[in-house]
């Protein structure tokens, strides 16, 4: 009798181990996309960065990416909610699941390629230097930049470019912060993305005083979602379906130019 209920202990324990790693099993295997859309919302990692994320007037974000990102959690069933990140972490909140996804101008560096599951390219781009125009004449080449102390967001493709010249640098939170820098006259330049530049910079915006000059690579833009996400190919898709709403908020956001087309 003893050697009975031995034996049924054992089984019993031996069938809650296997519940376990069943329910395990099932909880390995769910999908990014089941995931996003049981909870009913997409959670967008971004930056305040004109023209592809910032707020309006109401404190709602806008902007190309914004607007693309919004149309897409749509077409899940699903809200799209957005949450300004530090870049230099992006990663670590992608795969804790802070966030969902990483749209905001983001550059397919090789490091990013490898952090993540990255969608198609989508828009073009270059990092430039932005310095003030009472200097800009001084600084046309890249072996002149060596004599400006920068500003750079912290784990931005401006940044890489910079490491890649041995160039050093003071790190900022966001791009936007280190225009501001720049404009205050806290640091002599800075490297952005062009799209940012066009738009923020210059005469008729909010640093009327600032231009770019040197243009340091060209790159691509893409959408980063946990590695082996399935929300991946669902984007691919959706950008394969979607030319004509892609085409018109370019025109909206005046980039038009930067669009890669397939």
């Amino acid at each position: 009798m003893k050697k009975n209920c031995k034996l049924l202990a054992m089984l019993t324990a031996l069938v809650l181990l296997l519940s376990l790693f069943t329910a395990c099993g099932k909880e390995e295997s769910t999908s990014d996309l089941a995931y996003v859309q049981d909870k009913g919302v997409l959670v967008v990692g971004i930056t305040d960065f004109a023209p592809m994320d910032y707020q309006d007037a109401d404190g709602s974000w806008i902007g190309f990416d914004a607007d693309l990102a919004t149309a897409f959690a749509e077409s899940l069933g699903v809200k799209a909610e957005f949450v300004e990140i530090n870049w230099g972490t992006k990663e670590m909140e992608l795969e804790n699941k802070g966030i969902d996804c990483i749209w905001n101008g983001m550059t397919l560096t090789d490091g990013v390629k490898a952090a993540m599951s990255t969608s198609d390219p989508y828009c073009k781009n270059a990092q430039v230097v932005v310095l003030n125009s009472a200097i800009a004449a001084d600084y046309q080449t890249v072996d002149s930049l060596s004599a400006l102390n920068f500003v750079v967001e912290g784990g931005s493709a401006g940044a890489e470019q910079l490491d890649a010249l041995g160039i050093s640098y003071l790190e900022a939170e966001t791009q936007a912060d280190a225009l501001l820098e720049v404009a205050s006259g806290s640091a002599n330049a800075c490297v952005i993305d062009l799209l940012m530049a066009g738009a923020m910079i210059g005469e008729g915006t909010s640093y009327p005083d600032l231009v770019y000059t040197v243009s340091l690579n060209y790159e691509e833009y893409g959408v980063g979602f946990r590695k082996g996400s399935d929300l991946t190919e669902k984007l691919n898709a959706f950008f394969a379906e979607n030319g004509d709403l892609i085409a018109t908020l370019a025109q909206t956001y005046d980039i038009q130019d930067n669009i890669l087309s397939e």
